[in-house]
């Protein structure tokens, strides 16, 4: 329950009307409450520790979503800003340190945490809470959006380590070795952010990389025509992890919050995985993921899945066996060596040796899926157009500062990238209510017309 103090300057109704009135005291009361707070525990009450009582972690926690949703790069700012704004402090639940003498009944600049719990309490926040705060936010969306859910995207966005080894200017050699971890952050790790050709004046190309050292957000999205963009799940790694490792975990933290498996889901080339398929080929879905071959000569397959060899003919199947990487994998051969020599001849190489073409093939559905898919049919260009969701919250979530964290080390930043995805939802909550309310009071004032 809020406490009210009363001062030498404003009494009782004073404060309770300032409280009702002041504009950035109720958009965060709007904004916190939709958020189930029930899944914040209070702190445990010690009868032998007498005293000031500990402030809720539920205060921290709205003072953090306060930092992200302000743009607040440091928790020093952050600070500044509570002590700035005393009746925030009452509304979001610290308790005060009262004093009769103050303006507002209370010494605000003692009742705010200094900057180094502050930082503290970001490191230390229980991320299990967070992402149970996250999950409650999807559940209220799906009693908002009808559909929500049914086609997923996933993607993964790049964070910067606040190292100096990230800084252009700084004179570093070696900046970018792998073996030399950077002192100012304990936990990232140095990946390669974006790989291009660059052609060279003698008309060969030179791939050339960008590094950094960092970190991953990875996210599972979705969006609804009229409603916008919504996360269902998120994951941080260090950068060194490529892309699909994010899948499985995402993937099973989005069937657990959804409570049920998406019919389809959508990523870029990065995810093209014969697992990733799988999760949802046995639901009646697809997965709209371009083909990416790793470097591999593309070849040419039947409607069926059955390869061809570079001569063109249909090969044929000789045995199966369980591939070292976990999938059934059906062996094709030469169909002029299998299963007997038809006397023809092939002026390819491997026929001059005596063995003929070989290709080993998964078999699994997904496996099958990924080479045999329609990547020009209307349905699997419209689920692609869906992985813009992941885009966009990438390009809020970098608005609200989640591109350079001003933090260093890992256990803030995992729990600042949460809290990013909790504003947005909270927001597209808000959206989401709004929306149906114009909706209902449409259909209410169209009924009323009729009658």
């Amino acid at each position: 329950m809020l406490m009210i103090p009363e001062s030498q300057v404003f009494d009782q109704q004073t404060m309770t009307l300032m409280l009702s009135y002041d504009p950035l005291v109720q958009r965060y009361r709007i904004f916190f409450d939709q958020l189930d707070w029930s899944v914040v525990p209070e702190p445990e009450v010690k009868p032998s520790r007498p005293g000031q009582r500990p402030h809720p972690h539920s205060a921290y926690v709205k003072a953090f979503l306060i930092k992200v949703a302000e743009g607040l790069e440091t928790c020093s700012r952050l600070r500044r800003f509570l002590v700035e704004h005393p009746l925030l402090v009452l509304s979001i639940g610290f308790r005060p340190r009262l004093a009769w003498d103050k303006p507002y009944g209370f010494d605000v600049e003692r009742t705010v945490p200094t900057e180094s719990w502050l930082r503290r309490k970001q490191r230390r926040l229980d991320h299990r809470m967070l992402q149970d705060l996250l999950r409650a936010t999807v559940w209220a969306l799906q009693e908002e959006i009808p559909g929500l859910g049914e086609t997923v995207a996933f993607d993964v966005k790049h964070i910067y380590a606040w190292v100096r080894e990230n800084n252009p200017r700084e004179s570093i050699r070696d900046r970018f070795c792998k073996d030399k971890q950077p002192k100012g952050d304990p936990d990232c790790k140095v990946g390669v952010k974006r790989s291009t050709n660059q052609e060279q004046p003698d008309g060969s190309k030179k791939e050339k990389k960008e590094y950094l050292w960092g970190y991953g957000s990875g996210i599972a999205t979705a969006t609804i025509a009229g409603y916008g963009d919504v996360v269902f799940a998120d994951l941080t790694l260090p950068f060194n992890e490529g892309d699909v490792t994010y899948y499985l975990s995402l993937y099973i933290q989005t069937v657990a919050t959804l409570g049920f498996f998406p019919t389809n889901i959508t990523a870029d080339a990065a995810y093209d995985a014969w697992y990733v398929y799988q999760t949802c080929v046995h639901h009646g879905g697809i997965a709209a993921i371009p083909l990416n071959q790793h470097g591999h000569p593309t070849s040419t397959r039947d409607p069926d899945g059955v390869p061809r060899c570079p001569a063109g003919l249909r090969m044929e199947p000789t045995k199966q066996f369980q591939h070292t990487n976990g999938y059934r994998a059906q062996r094709y051969q030469c169909p002029l060596l299998f299963p007997n020599k038809t006397g023809q001849s092939c002026d390819h190489e491997q026929f001059v040796k005596g063995k003929g073409c070989v290709k080993d093939i998964n078999i699994e559905k997904g496996g099958l899926m990924r080479v045999t898919i329609d990547r020009d049919h209307p349905i699997y260009k419209g689920i692609y157009c869906q992985r813009t969701s992941a885009e966009r919250i990438n390009s809020q979530a970098k608005a609200l500062g989640i591109e350079r964290p001003k933090v260093r080390n890992g256990q803030s930043v995992r729990n600042l990238n949460t809290l990013t995805y909790i504003v947005i939802n909270t927001k597209a909550l808000l959206k989401a209510r709004a929306t149906n309310r114009t909706l209902l009071a449409d259909i209410a004032r169209g009924a009323s017309m009729v009658a």
